[in-house]
Formats: C-alpha cells, sequence, structure tokens
C-alpha cells in the first residue's frame, strides 16, 4: 500500500496532496499524522517559500473515514475506548492544524471536490481558498451525534459569524462552491479544470514575493481579531520597522523607483 499523502517541492512551492482518492481522501490514522509532518517539514524548511495543499481525484477531503473505523470496530481491532481514540487522533491533528495555520509561509487550499468535517478544518486553515465549481462544502458532525473539531468551531464563527455558525453545525447543510463564495468560505470559485493551474500560478507569484514580510502580514492578521488596536498597532510598528531592515525592502524601493519589476529573496 502507497503513502495516503504526496509531498514535492519545487522552487520553493511545497505542494501536499491528500491520496486516498478511492474514499473521497478521508482522513485515516495514517493520513492525519501524514499531514501533521508535512506541516512540520514546510514550515521549518528554508527552501519552501509557499505552501498548496489539495487533494487528489474527485474530492479534497470527505472528513474522518467513517467506514475505516467502523471496519476496525467490527472486526475487533480497536485496542482503546472510542472516547481515548476521539482524544487521541483529535489532538494529533490539532498539532498539524496549529503548525498550518501559524506557518510563516503562504498557504493555499485548493479545493477540488467534496469538502467535509475535519477536511473543512485542514482548507479553512489556509491563508487563502479556492474551489472548483465541483466543490462542496458541510459540516456534518452531527448528523453522526458528534461535536466538531478540527478547528471548524474557531474557524467557521470567525469567517461567517456565530449565528450562521450554529445554524451550519445544527443542520449539517451542504453548500455548493458558491454558497460557499457568498458566505467567505473561500474567495474564488473557478472551474474543475483550471482550479489547480491557477492555484499554482497564484502560489509561485507569492514564492517569488517578499517572504519575511509576508510572514509578519500574516501574523497580524491573524491576531488582529484578538487584540485590541493599540495591541495591534504596536504589532504592526514592530512589524515595519523590522521588514525595513531587509534586503527585499532595499530591492522592492529600488525596482519601484527604476520601475522595474522586484526581484525578492526571501530576507
Amino acid at each position: 500500500m502507497g503513502s495516503p499523502l504526496r509531498y514535492e517541492v519545487t522552487d520553493g512551492l511545497c505542494e501536499i496532496t491528500l491520496d486516498r482518492p478511492d474514499r473521497l481522501n478521508a482522513l485515516d490514522d495514517e493520513l492525519i499524522d501524514g499531514l501533521t509532518h508535512a506541516f512540520a517539514r514546510a514550515a521549518t524548511d528554508d527552501g519552501v517559500r509557499a505552501v498548496l495543499l489539495t487533494g487528489s481525484g474527485r474530492g479534497f477531503c470527505a472528513g474522518a473515514d467513517l467506514k475505516f473505523m467502523m471496519e476496525r470496530a467490527l472486526s475487533g481491532q480497536l485496542t482503546e475506548p472510542a472516547p481515548a481514540m476521539f482524544w487521541r487522533i483529535a489532538g494529533r491533528m490539532h498539532d498539524g492544524i496549529a503548525t498550518l495555520k501559524r506557518m510563516k509561509k503562504p498557504t493555499i487550499a485548493a479545493v477540488n471536490g467534496p469538502c467535509a468535517g475535519a477536511g473543512m478544518g485542514y482548507a479553512l486553515a489556509c491563508d487563502v481558498v479556492w474551489a472548483a465549481h465541483e466543490a462542496t462544502f458541510r459540516l456534518a458532525y452531527t448528523n453522526i451525534g458528534l461535536a466538531p473539531d478540527a478547528a471548524t468551531t474557531y474557524l467557521v464563527t470567525r469567517l461567517i459569524g456565530e449565528k450562521r455558525a450554529l445554524e451550519l453545525f445544527y443542520s449539517a447543510e451542504k453548500l455548493t462552491a458558491e454558497e460557499g463564495l457568498r458566505l467567505g468560505l473561500c474567495t474564488r470559485v473557478l472551474p474543475g479544470d483550471a482550479l489547480l493551474f491557477e492555484a499554482r500560478g497564484f502560489a509561485r507569484r507569492l514564492v517569488r514575493g517578499p517572504s519575511v514580510a509576508f510572514g509578519h502580514v500574516k501574523q497580524l492578521v491573524n491576531d488582529a481579531l484578538r487584540e485590541g488596536i493599540e495591541a495591534q498597532m504596536e504589532k504592526e510598528r514592530a512589524a515595519i520597522s523590522h521588514t525595513s531592515s531587509t534586503s527585499d525592502f532595499m530591492e522592492g524601493v529600488s525596482a519601484f523607483l527604476s520601475k522595474r519589476p522586484p526581484e525578492f529573496k526571501g530576507a
């Protein structure tokens, strides 16, 4: 059996692809661990300047692989009580999502198909979410009597507001890509055959950008909803002061004055 995940780095762009197409890239232990390790690897690799997350086949991620869990339970392969298993799995998943959310590199999710449950957590933890016309979004935890995980209560609530978030969690309504766009779950909807090409193009553009400045932008935006304006402005002051000492800043000014495209080096 091959790896359920592909990890490829080309010219500063790291592509992480969930690769269980026969299960719509549903999450089992191996895939969850693979994603957590992949995000840590990308975050700490100085050769990686942007990350693109997508799924193989016709799905992005269908959430937890319930069929796999039931097969293990019915065959007597579970070695721990259900509460212990979910506590353990959620913890490993949350480690990966926290790394994805906090890494000081631009991250893009190309949602190529169904995106449900924890799959939405992985997608929405990315900085930019683009979706194919065929994509759908669904928070179906309550359909099987579970509470949400994968940071979905944090991420969805901040994107669409408390009332609409509660409605989606309660109803388990399936949203089309266009409905996701209207709510703010994604920022662009593209034809399925163009999604990955366009997302790669955008990611490569970010690879060529000022990486230090991008890292500060990401941290500042992530902190913006938690801080008062005075604290946020102090963080902005520290960030702009730091970036003014980088070679990318000098290159940006030089290129602007020379009326040419900048050649950023990420330092």
